[in-house]
């Protein structure tokens, strides 16, 4: 199954791909720029979406469903936003199609031009606001906590599954405060709900930090970030939280009136992650064997694979083994028993080695007489014999952990290792050509410094780091005063 995957260290890229194609997560679609999520692939996103949506509501958040077209004078209330997304957006016109007159298929009908055209939705912040407009009259309405679980459609013209598509799922918060306060609060415990989701789960170290001025969101005022790194030394947005101000609720005159009997806007949030966690979570701890998926999230956590010649003995191992799987479920486990007889034991194997599938158990006619199973773990690729008896589902139980906790330690060591502080230019290129990783060092504040970075290197700002520390020093490029350390790196 795994013959023949690209190496990581001789091609990354290849790899990658190669990986999300086999591992049967998803594959490219005859629609230019978007993919297919297979079903292997989407049993991830569900339960990624399944604990994020539990986090959400635990935080007071509902979810609701708004439309998938905006109208085009919508964007044009927002300045900075409809200029950041202007260039992304696919456009609707018309609105039927006819036959060819010369019979040669179907063709936009031009007497069905739309009065105004509508917008796919790249995000949903003008739609949502135009509707909160209704929604929101008292002090007494907020705070409005509202998440939408969606597709939106940013029209790209380099595409990678997973990373970039011009389609893509995921889910985006948008709430409304009556105070600046309260929405700061919000938009900072979105992006920490983010962090523990990444790391209590995916088994991701990420970075919070707040983006520069360039790399904000269009029409925030503050965007607050998770930054991972992936084991090529490139890092990678994971999650985004912006702080709107009132910008949003003065473009859609969306007021409410205070205890005091004014008339306010109100002060808003927005917040997303997407299918872009996926690519994260495959390049964050996959080998060149295939996935390595943290238990947490994995479709299938243990799998068990009989090793049988005759029918008797896959009967006897069934029967063997159907207690202990109906023990595993009752703790939570999910587990798959592969009884296909139209595999081999080796085959199987390396399909489940190829699919990241946590603990592969393995019992065969010998072990049915000692009384035994084979345990393999995959993040180590380790194998060890254990006894079968009642110990062993809660034995099960904590490899399971264990190997949550470890390939988080694995991916939080390789952060450090990577992690470099530099105080010049010269070492900073000097470390993105020859290591890649994060670099932390000094930056005067300027968008013209910056941009000459990223112009001279491709690397980015990724985050000035939250409760970073104050440190006098000189930018690397201007020399500049600089009074503490951001984070660069070169990105996806």
């Amino acid at each position: 199954m795994s013959k023949g995957l690209p190496k990581r260290s001789e091609d990354y890229s290849a790899w990658y791909n190669e990986l999300v194609k086999r591992a049967e997560l998803a594959e490219t679609s005859e629609v230019r720029g978007c993919m297919v999520i297979k079903p292997y692939g989407y049993a991830i996103w569900e339960k990624m979406q399944a604990q994020l949506d539990k986090m959400f509501k635990a935080t007071g958040h509902t979810n609701a469903y708004f439309p998938l077209f905006i109208p085009k004078s919508y964007l044009s209330k927002e300045a900075d936003h409809v200029e950041g997304f202007a260039k992304e957006c696919a456009v609707v016109t018309h609105h039927r199609l006819k036959n060819a007159e010369d019979g040669s298929g179907v063709v936009v009908d031009p007497e069905a031009k739309l009065e105004e055209e509508l917008i796919v939705r790249p995000t949903s912040e003008t739609v949502i606001w135009n509707s909160y407009k209704n929604w929101i009259q008292s002090y007494r309405d907020l705070p409005l906590l509202i998440n939408q679980w969606a597709n939106v459609v940013r029209w790209e013209l380099r595409t990678r599954l997973f990373l970039r598509t011009a389609e893509f799922l995921w889910q985006e918060g948008h709430t409304a405060h009556a105070t600046r306060e309260e929405a700061v609060e919000e938009t900072v415990r979105m992006m920490n709900v983010y962090a523990e989701f990444a790391e209590k789960h995916m088994a991701l170290p990420v970075l919070r930090g707040v983006k520069t001025e360039s790399e904000r969101f269009a029409g925030a005022l503050d965007t607050y970030c998770i930054e991972a790194l992936m084991q090529d030394g490139k890092a990678l947005q994971a999650g985004t939280s912006h702080f709107l101000g009132q910008n949003f609720a003065k473009a859609f005159d969306v007021k409410f009136a205070t205890k005091e009997g004014g008339l306010e806007h109100v002060w808003g949030t927005s917040w997303g992650v997407s299918t872009r966690l996926m690519g994260a979570l495959i390049m964050a701890h996959s080998d060149d064997n295939g996935l390595v998926l943290p238990p947490k999230l994995a479709p299938i956590q243990v799998v068990i694979v009989p090793i049988f010649r005759k029918s008797e003995e896959l009967e006897a191992i069934s029967q063997k083994v159907a207690g202990i799987k109906e023990q595993l479920e009752e703790l939570g486990v999910s587990v798959k028993f592969d009884d296909r007889d139209t595999h081999k034991p080796g085959w199987k194997f390396a399909e489940y080695e190829l699919k990241g599938v946590p603990l592969r158990l393995a019992m065969g006619p010998r072990d049915l007489e000692n009384g035994t199973v084979e345990i393999a773990r995959r993040d180590t690729l380790e194998k060890q014999t254990y006894q079968f008896d009642e110990a062993l589902p809660q034995t099960i139980k904590k490899l399971l952990d264990t190997i949550q906790e470890e390939v988080y330690n694995k991916a939080l060591q390789f952060r450090e290792e990577k992690t470099y502080r530099v105080d010049s230019y010269e070492e900073m290129k000097e470390v993105l050509e020859e290591k890649g990783g994060f670099i932390s060092a000094h930056w005067d504040g300027t968008a013209e410094t910056e941009a000459k970075i990223k112009e001279e290197t491709k690397a980015t700002i990724r985050c000035i780091p939250l409760n970073n520390e104050q440190e006098e020093g000189k930018c690397i490029y201007s020399g500049k005063p600089s009074s503490q350390r951001v984070i660069f790196a070169k990105a996806y």
